[in-house]
């Protein structure tokens, strides 16, 4: 898997490409605690490039999720997400629980 960071004014992009599994979710959990240790809150999550991800995956998101709406009114929020994990989301009820953009301009226009 490979995360591309980019830092705006309100926000920090985080664009996954590959797979999202057990052997890979630690980097994702330290992209998402290296934002948060600088200060960052407010995060989209780009998964345009994503093919797969796990339910190692899917906690990452969660304990994100619940770490930046606990600090600063953050929020982690989702852009261009697959068919196919967006019909996970819904299966495992994880939709209601994040914003979910079209595109990455809205989701970091959303901040």
């Amino acid at each position: 898997m490979e995360i591309t960071k980019q830092r705006f004014k309100h926000c920090d992009l985080i664009s996954l490409k590959g797979r999202v599994d057990s052997f890979t979710v630690s980097q994702l959990s330290e992209a998402f605690e290296a934002a948060n240790n600088d200060n960052f809150f407010k995060i989209v999550v780009d998964m345009k490039e994503l093919e797969y991800m796990s339910s190692a995956g899917f906690r990452a998101l969660l304990v994100a999720q619940r770490t930046s709406k606990r600090y600063n009114r953050g929020e982690v929020v989702l852009a261009n997400v697959p068919k196919r994990i967006l019909e996970a989301f819904e299966l495992t009820g994880f939709t209601p629980l994040f914003k979910i953009f079209a595109s990455t301009t809205e989701a970091v226009g959303s901040f």
